[in-house]
């Protein structure tokens, strides 16, 4: 009896325990919940195309000295190759599994790109005033003083009706003096920006603070904020003056 009633002890934990194994939720796949992140964004209307990745601290391109390493589209027709196709995505991030992406504004969205620390002054400023915030990524955080960005996510101005009143992100990335709006760069049409997740040179990484749950705010909402933020920022002793050059560069 005793013998027949440790057998049966015993298959009886072999069996919860193979049930608490399959119980037991798997692991995430990386691959996949990277996939799962760049469909919702497409989901949301932003255009994706694929972009350059680290190689070690290089980029994967093949020009030497990289300006932007990891930091462009892989096309120089990335503008014409962008797209929202969830088959496309799908088909990319699968056969191309290092490989980062970039979103074209100017489209359905823009992105205000300021440095890190008046990113985090402003949101704060911004979510304590019940301004509607949307999605809002953080890029380079950790690596260089000065040198980490914080991404505002917001609808596009919209293109008008007479293309001559239009003016290319060129411009705002240039304003006619760093007074105007310091360390602030206003991603339109004709520019483009990494989407999370995405990988950067010295193990850093872009990432989502807030994600696309939340919707695109127009961008003059938060404008005033940030351009305040960026002038506090630009006369601290942390401001590192070459953190304010505009990318993306020529490739």
């Amino acid at each position: 009896m005793g013998s027949e009633s440790g057998r049966f002890k015993r298959g009886e934990q072999s069996r919860i325990s193979r049930w608490l194994r399959r119980r037991k939720p798997a692991a995430e796949d990386p691959a996949r919940e990277r996939e799962a992140l760049l469909l919702a964004v497409a989901a949301a209307g932003l255009p994706l195309a694929p972009a350059a990745h680290p190689a070690g601290y290089r980029c994967s391109c093949e020009r030497i000295g990289c300006p932007t390493p990891a930091r462009h589209p892989l096309s120089f027709a990335w503008q014409t190759q962008s797209t929202t196709d969830r088959a496309q995505i799908e088909r990319w991030a699968r056969n191309q599994p290092q490989a980062n992406f970039i979103t074209a504004t100017g489209m359905l969205h823009d992105v205000l790109d300021v440095p890190l620390e008046a990113g985090h002054d402003a949101l704060q400023r911004l979510l304590a005033a019940g301004i509607s915030v949307g999605p809002v990524a953080e890029s380079g955080v950790g690596g260089p003083a000065g040198q980490a960005r914080m991404m505002f996510f917001t609808a596009t101005r919209g293109t008008p009706e007479d293309e001559d009143e239009w003016w290319p992100c060129e411009l705002d990335c240039h304003p006619e003096t760093m007074d105007e709006h310091p360390g602030l760069r206003w991603h339109c049409r004709g520019s483009y920006v990494l989407v999370p997740p995405a990988a950067l040179p010295g193990e850093l990484s872009v990432s989502w603070l807030r994600g696309m749950e939340h919707p695109l705010p127009d961008p003059l909402t938060l404008l005033e904020t940030l351009t305040d933020a960026c002038a506090l920022y630009a006369g601290s002793a942390d401001h590192d003056p070459a953190a304010a050059i505009a990318w993306p560069l020529s490739r």
